[in-house]
């Protein structure tokens, strides 16, 4: 054989085992079966099988440093496919990058698999290592989840969480169009809106316009995650029917995920809803509890004005005037829901963000200024679902009986929602 003919094979060889990396990661990020254990054993049989590639590569088309460099990445880069650490993984990357420092993929890849060790500012530094080598998309979204991870218990995890924001935008200034990028900055908002309170409805709408994006990536379209965290996000938006109908596309996509738990959630919470809207309805007492609505003078230039006079959306300089009826217990954390009658008999659900539990209670007279209202009508399982709805979200939206609330009153609720930050 020719030195040109065994060149040229050993090239073939090389591009043929990066291939066949791409290709085990592919079949990472897309493969879902009911069983996850499936999942790992398939992964392994295709690592096996990627790595017996590897070492088909005549030993002459690996004895310079950068052919070496190469070799211990890909060796490194198919092991760390797993998701558990491997210190085999972490061993083949580090000699790849003593080799050759200016593989980027490398310095990713090493990231990575230290991350999974537990080391995140070891792992973040291997991330600006392959950043200073040049701007690249990949990187750039795998620091801005790095970011997130970092910030779950930190003092300053605000900070770290702004940062995860930047660079997501960073990542999708290189590619307007890649859908991974933006399904990145999504989770960006959504961890954002969860860091500082759960309250901050733009963070949410932020994020679903993220998820929208990423959506119109073909190649996005099997990644289960994007679907239940675009649902999560409509959730806490109250948008019930995409929410139901995104956590069951999420179930079905990856049956591991808890979204069918989500579905049913979120059904009894609109059964429990429904039913009492109409149990309240038929009450004796709405009557005099409607008529004992009392002017009070909150020194507002509101307009006070009745539910059915809302527009969907913030209805700015009006006031709603209701008796809290009943305060209705769920599964989650936020918001509070709570029943409420206007001077006109009519019921609606009051949900409450941003406010601590014991500021309203069953009752009292409120004022709600600046009303974010919606009317909650679509069917779901043969169920139909018709009530009238009203938003909250701070301390100011809200007098108590003629009084505004205290700051003491403001809560900034600590939870985070499942989803893939």
């Amino acid at each position: 054989m020719s030195t040109t003919g065994s060149r040229q094979e050993g090239e073939d060889l090389w591009a043929e085992v990066a291939r066949a990396a791409e290709d085990l990661y592919n079949l990472r990020d897309t493969y879902f079966p009911s069983n996850p254990l499936d999942k790992i054993s398939k992964l392994q049989a295709q690592s096996d099988l990627s790595l017996n590639l590897l070492d088909s590569i005549p030993l002459e088309e690996r004895k310079s440093s950068i052919q070496r460099a190469k070799y211990e990445y890909l060796r490194g880069k198919i092991l760390d496919v797993l998701p558990d650490y491997k210190k085999e993984a972490e061993d083949h990357l580090s000699k790849a990058v003593k080799l050759n420092p200016s593989l980027a993929d490398a310095w990713l890849c090493l990231g990575n698999c230290i991350w999974k060790k537990g080391d995140l500012s070891a792992a973040r530094n291997c991330f600006n290592l392959a950043l200073s080598k040049g701007p690249n998309k990949k990187i750039l979204s795998l620091l801005s989840m790095l970011e997130r991870r970092m910030a779950q218990g930190a003092e300053n995890q605000a900070t770290l969480v702004e940062q995860s924001i930047q660079h997501a935008k960073d990542a999708i200034s290189l590619d307007v169009k890649d859908g991974y990028s933006w399904y990145n900055l999504g989770n960006a908002f959504l961890t954002s809106f969860f860091v500082t309170g759960a309250w901050d409805h733009s963070k949410l709408l932020q994020a679903l316009k993220a998820y929208q994006n990423a959506e119109k990536d073909e190649k996005m379209k099997s990644n289960p995650d994007l679907y239940f965290n675009s649902a999560t996000v409509n959730k806490y938006l109250e948008n019930y029917e995409r929410a139901l109908s995104g956590f069951e596309a999420a179930a079905l996509k990856d049956p591991s995920l808890n979204a069918s738990e989500e579905v049913q959630k979120i059904a009894n919470l609109l059964d429990k809803l429904e039913n009492l809207m109409r149990g309240q309805a038929r009450a004796k007492r709405l009557a005099s509890m409607a008529s004992s609505l009392v002017a009070i003078n909150s020194n507002s230039s509101h307009k006070r004005v009745t539910i059915d006079m809302l527009l969907d959306g913030l209805n700015k300089g009006v006031a709603v005037v209701g008796k809290v009826l009943l305060f209705v217990k769920h599964d989650n954390v936020t918001p509070l829901y709570y029943l409420v009658c206007d001077s006109n008999q009519i019921c609606f659900v009051l949900s409450v963000y941003g406010i601590s539990k014991d500021a309203i209670k069953e009752g009292d007279q409120l004022t709600l200024l600046e009303p974010h209202y919606h009317f909650v009508d679509f069917s779901w399982k043969e169920k139909h679902f018709d009530f009238k709805s009203i938003r909250v979200d701070f301390i100011e939206q809200v007098l108590v009986n003629g009084k505004a609330l205290l700051r003491q009153h403001a809560v900034r609720s600590s939870i985070y929602a499942q989803h893939k930050p």
